[in-house]
């Protein structure tokens, strides 16, 4: 019987793994007669780091909280990691690790201490192949907390406690991990030692991780895919790069001939070729200095807010500056 029943599990499990880590479909919330989320699909694979922005009131925070188990939707089906979160039980809890924008809770306690102690909670819940808890000596040098190991939680410096933050998402060793902002605060070392953090466990381990920042640049970096919330539903959905072919639809050539600095947009690669080829062969003055720049991220949101809100998305265009490179910085044209 025991057999047959560890067989039995393994076969759910592998069953669970083979679906989608997170999905949603026609998900709804509303406070009242106020309507947050309105039909909302989405679908996160297993292994896959996807950032999800919107503009405050886009409905994120509610997202996230649905798919934590902490809040109950109005409407439309959720699953996450195989279960329905409202019906999560400890076990599968045991699978998330959350690293909230920020909580100052047990500040008397000692960095490795806390750790220790937190990591206990998923002694029971360890599997063959995925121990638990992460050895806290382990999860001190991911997070570069090793010489703090023995300071009191209140001593740390807001980038510390950062890295201690994201320690304690980790401390279970969790297959989807929920972060909210979580380089607030870190400085720029610190950041990149995050990032390659993220990408090992992504790349290595397998784990999930959905991040909801505001650090477009950030997001941009770190993610697989982005998704972009507005208005309760998802309005764009892809890589960086083909968020900027397909909502922003331009990449720009900046050049300066004979002191006359320039700016052409161009709908895509084959037009940016045609006119980059025809300004290098025209007659004429020669061409100083040549820069071709896609849409970034940031570039991508803003026209699809601006466009969302009905304001007008200027289109390809050739624009002559006429003062010389030197009267101005290129940040003040």
């Amino acid at each position: 019987m025991g057999v047959g029943m560890e067989v039995v599990s393994e076969s759910v499990a592998s069953a669970v793994r083979t679906r989608a880590a997170v999905r949603t479909r026609g998900l709804r919330m509303s406070y009242g007669e106020q309507e947050v989320l309105r039909g909302l699909d989405l679908e996160i694979g297993h292994g896959e780091v996807v950032a999800l922005l919107g503009p405050n009131g886009a409905g994120k925070s509610t997202t996230i909280e649905i798919l934590e188990g902490f809040r109950t939707s109005s409407g439309g089906d959720v699953e996450v990691l195989g279960v329905d979160p409202v019906r999560g039980d400890e076990d599968w809890r045991a699978d998330l690790g959350i690293v909230l924008q920020s909580w100052r809770d047990h500040a008397k306690w000692r960095v490795a201490e806390l750790l220790g102690h937190l990591g206990e909670y998923y002694a029971p819940y360890s599997e063959p192949g995925r121990p638990r808890p992460v050895a806290v000596a382990e999860l001190l040098d991911q997070v570069g907390l090793r010489e703090q190991a023995r300071h009191r939680v209140g001593a740390l410096s807001g980038g510390q406690r950062r890295r201690l933050d994201v320690a304690i998402g980790l401390i279970g060793r969790p297959r989807l991990l929920f972060l909210d902002e979580p380089t607030a605060g870190l400085d720029p070392h610190a950041r990149q030692e995050f990032h390659e953090l993220l990408h090992r466990l992504a790349d290595v381990d397998g784990v999930t991780i959905l991040i909801t920042t505001h650090d477009l640049a950030e997001a941009e970096k770190l993610a697989d895919r982005i998704l972009i919330l507005d208005g309760g539903v998802i309005v764009a959905a892809g890589s960086a790069a083909a968020l900027s072919r397909e909502v922003a639809g331009r990449t720009e050539v900046r050049w300066c001939a004979d002191g006359e600095r320039s700016v052409h947009a161009a709908e895509d690669d084959a037009a940016v070729v045609a006119f980059v080829r025809g300004l290098l062969t025209a007659p004429g003055p020669a061409v100083t200095e040549l820069e071709v720049r896609r849409s970034s991220l940031e570039d991508t949101y803003l026209a699809m807010v601006r466009h969302r809100e009905g304001e007008p998305v200027s289109e390809p265009s050739t624009q002559r500056l006429r003062e010389a490179p030197s009267s101005r910085s290129e940040g003040e044209r």
